[in-house]
């Protein structure tokens, strides 16, 4: 199955505290720097559960960039897309079950419809992040990668990916893709409001519910959240809901969102 995942290239920083920080002072940390964003975890997961991914993002023109092109190709990651501006970062403040991020996308938001190629989207599965539908031009140029994929019979998922970006606009954007199934958290299906489609919503420990049906999660030893509910998608989008599960729970029992 070939996967396309439409989103962010970043720097993932994850900096997992040993204690609350303190204001004016140190703490001990583990710290893991590494291929980031929603788009490119859900690539490397896709990858890691035996589909042909590929990434279609905007990148920068810096070292960053580089290492991270590099990172995603030994991952087994087909990274398409042009280059221009600086690769964004995003730090993660993990402590276990809670995660705070401070987010910097870079030049990723300033993707065109017109720098795509449609032989990127020669696929069975796309799957967006809904970062790219919160601002222009990234917006316009997902309008168009569904376009092209729907061209050649793919199916199309979004993850609303944050609540705080659900606005008037964004839910328009969404609606206009007409995406056969959302990903969402419990916070994001309420802020969203209704959408005839199916539904996944990710609610943490408790599992998933896939169209009103509960599913358990899996076991796991948490070491950190960061990136589960991306795992979760890749999983599901691969091999249904328990290698979704199977997925976000190897994703908690490591530091960081890859694997």
């Amino acid at each position: 199955m070939r996967l396309v995942s439409f989103g962010d290239l970043v720097l993932d920083v994850i900096v997992a505290l040993e204690a609350p920080l303190v204001r004016g002072d140190d703490r001990p940390a583990t710290t893991r720097v590494g291929a980031g964003g929603q788009g490119a975890n859900v690539a490397v997961w896709a990858a890691a559960l035996g589909a042909e991914a590929r990434l279609v993002a905007k990148r920068g023109v810096d070292l960053a960039a580089r290492l991270l092109g590099d990172e995603l190709e030994a991952r087994g990651v087909h990274l398409f897309g042009p280059c221009g501006g600086e690769t964004g970062v995003v730090v993660s403040l993990s402590s276990g079950s809670e995660r705070s991020l401070a987010s910097d996308r870079g030049s990723s938001p300033e993707l065109r419809a017109d720098e795509l190629d449609p032989a990127w989207f020669d696929c069975e599965r796309l799957h967006l992040s809904g970062y790219t539908l919160a601002a222009e031009p990234i917006a316009s140029a997902a309008s168009r990668a569904v376009e092209l994929a729907r061209a050649v019979g793919a199916r199309v998922s979004v993850d609303l990916s944050s609540a705080n970006h659900i606005d008037e606009r964004f839910r328009e954007r969404v609606r206009a893709l007409d995406p056969e199934l959302l990903f969402a958290t419990e916070r994001e299906r309420e802020r969203f409001g209704e959408l005839s489609t199916s539904w996944i919503v990710k609610r943490g420990p408790a599992g998933v519910r896939l169209d009103g049906v509960d599913h358990a999660a899996a076991a796991t030893e948490l070491v950190d959240t960061t990136g589960a509910g991306d795992a979760f998608a890749a999983g599901y989008l691969v091999g249904g809901v328990e290698l979704g599960l199977e997925a976000a729970a190897r994703c908690c029992a490591t530091l960081g969102s890859l694997p």
